[in-house]
């Protein structure tokens, strides 16, 4: 698994296969450093089969809006390019396992 910032012209083909998170964050937020550490500490190492793609909603605020992103941390959850779930706030990783099924 690997863990990369994607800008808008790269977010279609980050997402379209697999399973992956996508993490809207901010440098500022406390939370999203937070839920930064759990997927870099817990989800990265254990679970190789999930890419994460995280988002800096100040650089790409094009993406913010296309998926209504109003408060961060906000996880998207895709399956070979379907968005099957979204979180809002800290998300533990059981719930993160949960929803990419």
């Amino acid at each position: 698994m690997s863990v990369r910032n994607v800008t808008e012209a790269e977010f279609d083909g980050a997402v379209a296969k697999g399973k992956v998170v996508v993490d809207f964050w901010a440098t500022w937020c406390g939370p999203c450093k937070m839920q930064g550490a759990l997927i870099d500490e817990k989800l990265v190492p254990s679970h190789p089969e999930i890419e994460v793609v995280k988002v800096d909603v100040d650089k790409e605020p094009g993406l913010a809006a296309r998926f209504g992103v109003m408060s961060i941390p906000t996880l998207l959850f895709f399956r070979d390019g379907a968005k099957v779930g979204e979180s809002v706030g800290l998300t533990k990783i059981d719930e993160i396992l949960a929803r990419l099924g």
